[in-house]
């Protein structure tokens, strides 16, 4: 028996995507280069890199690390880096070489950067040379035995000047901090390898196998501690496939140009934007720091036809100075992910663009895409798609029995999509993944009669009001479609009576909002027991590193 989504596929879309043994992240690579080798890949403060030059500098870059550093397959990198030119070199160069890519946040204190590289166990690292400090801080009590540093512009010259200049070679990092041994320069690293590369007895490193780990991808840890999950080339080349799939027909190959605004390191970005961008041959114009509105904006003026973002990256931008007065005639496709996308945020989005938010959903350990609307829908749904081919989804209640359309359960994900696993940790595996591969995601959805998913909550923020459910995204929903009200969190707070009770955060947009006035406009929308009994107003909400609210850190001060 088929899904029932099936039926709702646009006519060009398979239900069953096909990999072949050829299923890993270089050999997609290499296609693409080949495909559209005098395309500019990517783009950063203007200069361009064509995928002929990226797939050079990858494969260079790759053989110095096995050769240079004497890094062997399996062995873990770390990237933490912005939205540089130098983020996708190194990416493709860890993947090629058969090496595992660690992207971490460059935000990192030196805490939270030495827990994450002691769990993965890194034995090199790719760091922004401004960060060489924290990262010193720390390096004496992990595994990390080779630093490449990556200077902001590396890269903007190429190829109008060498790589590297000797006499800076012999002098040394630019840098005050005392090392245990000398770093490498990321430019220095370079030339190393392609130097390699010219010599006849140097050889390519053995190409990974696609069940071979490609990535450890940490979880947002939005719920609580942040874990790597295991993901394989066949994991990560497969949903490359499948969104490519679902994007067959709206985007060109070689004709669009996107906005990398989101950063890489979480896995939306280093999927969409490292991997299928480039084998659809987009131009990716990268953004180092989207917190400057002005400088985002004006970028933007530039024409562009793809923006994925998140649900606090289009509200800013809807409110940056300059944004109004853009041509976005060009835009084809607006993909909203990471987190719920607000109807108030999607209609404002739509008024002033003429083009919908696209609603996607996936997490982590999916690599990340299941489920994504069609491209040819009118306006916001609330419904965040259909799932992408290749993949089951089941809604399930406690007992992991099968519930039917319209009933809310934890939502469970199988496909060629999910993780591996967990790192290290065996039963926390246990506890998401079956023997039958199937994925307990921790998200609570339902399956409409048509097929479409709709996402209620995350199964721990779940809040239980006398016995009734109650989904913050709902309540968060309703207050943000106030004019006077920027961003919401809901969260439960503890009860004499009600077991929990809602408690509402706010950020104002009009900062003469009162309590009284936001109750009585959501008594009007919402059941009694839904209801906030608390309202605290906030200049800012907690955020992780792509614009998803912390509820957990809402929790805290308030249990």
């Amino acid at each position: 028996m088929n899904p029932i989504w099936l039926d709702r596929y646009p006519p060009n879309i398979p239900a069953q995507i096909q990999l072949g043994e050829g299923a890993t992240l270089p050999a997609i690579l290499d296609r693409a280069a080949e495909r559209f080798a005098d395309r500019v890949a990517y783009e950063s403060l203007g200069v361009g890199l064509r995928q002929a030059e990226l797939a050079h500098l990858s494969r260079a870059l790759a053989r110095f690390l096995r050769e240079g550093l004497g890094l062997e397959a399996g062995d873990r990198v770390a990237l933490v880096l912005p939205n540089l030119l130098s983020f996708p070199v190194a990416l493709h160069a860890i993947l090629r070489a058969g090496l595992v890519a660690v992207p971490l946040n460059p935000l990192y204190t030196a805490r939270e950067l030495e827990q994450q590289l002691r769990d993965s166990g890194a034995r090199a690292i790719f760091i922004l040379d401004h960060l060489a400090g924290t990262f010193a801080s720390v390096a004496d009590s992990l595994a990390v035995e080779q630093v490449i540093l990556v200077g902001a512009g590396d890269l903007l010259g190429w190829p109008r000047r060498p790589l590297v200049n000797r006499a800076a070679r012999r002098a040394g990092p630019r840098s005050s901090v005392a090392w245990s041994h000398r770093p490498w320069r990321f430019a220095e690293a370079l030339a190393a390898g392609r130097r390699l590369v010219a010599d006849a007895a140097s050889l390519e490193p053995d190409r990974p196998s696609p069940d071979d780990l490609a990535c450890l991808q940490y979880t947002g840890g939005t719920t609580g501690t942040s874990k790597a999950a295991m993901l394989s080339h066949r994991n990560l080349a497969a949903n490359t496939e499948q969104v490519r799939l679902w994007l067959d027909g709206q985007l060109v190959p070689g004709r669009e140009v996107a906005i990398g605004a989101l950063p890489m390191y979480h896995v939306f970005a280093l999927m969409v934007c490292g991997l299928l961008f480039p084998c659809i041959g987009a131009r990716t114009r990268l953004v180092a720091n989207p917190r400057d509105m002005r400088a985002f904006v004006k970028l933007l003026r530039k024409p562009f036809t793809v923006l994925i973002g998140v649900n606090t990256l289009f509200d800013a931008l809807l409110d940056a100075p300059g944004f109004e007065a853009l041509d976005l005639s060009a835009l084809k496709l607006t993909v909203g992910g990471g987190t719920a996308v607000q109807r108030a945020t999607a209609e404002r989005w739509q008024a002033r663009t003429g083009r919908p938010i696209i609603e996607a959903y996936g997490l982590t350990e999916a690599s990340p895409a299941v489920c994504v609307n069609p491209l040819d829908a009118c306006g916001f749904s609330g419904a965040v798609g259909l799932p992408l081919p290749s993949t089951e989804l089941a809604v399930r209640d406690e007992l992991g029995q099968d519930l039917p359309p319209g009933e809310p359960g934890e939502i469970c994900v199988r496909g060629p999509q999910v993780m591996r696993g967990y790192w290290q940790r065996p039963e926390e595996t246990r506890q998401v993944l079956d023997a039958r591969g199937w994925l307990r995601t921790g998200d609570i959805g339902s399956v409409d009669a048509l097929g479409f998913v709709q996402l209620h909550d995350r199964k721990k923020d779940l809040i239980l009001v006398s016995g009734f459910k109650v989904y913050p995204n709902e309540v968060e929903s309703v207050a943000c479609s106030h004019p006077a009200v920027r961003e919401a969190a809901a969260i439960g707070v503890p009860h004499p009576h009600s077991g929990e009770a809602v408690m509402l955060f706010v950020v104002r947009r009009d900062p003469a909002l009162e309590a009284e006035e936001l109750q009585a406009f959501l008594r009007e929308r919402l059941t009694a027991y839904k209801c906030p009994r608390q309202i605290a107003f906030r200049d800012s909400l907690p955020k992780n590193a792509v614009g998803k609210v912390l509820r957990r850190a809402l929790r805290e001060p308030a249990a």
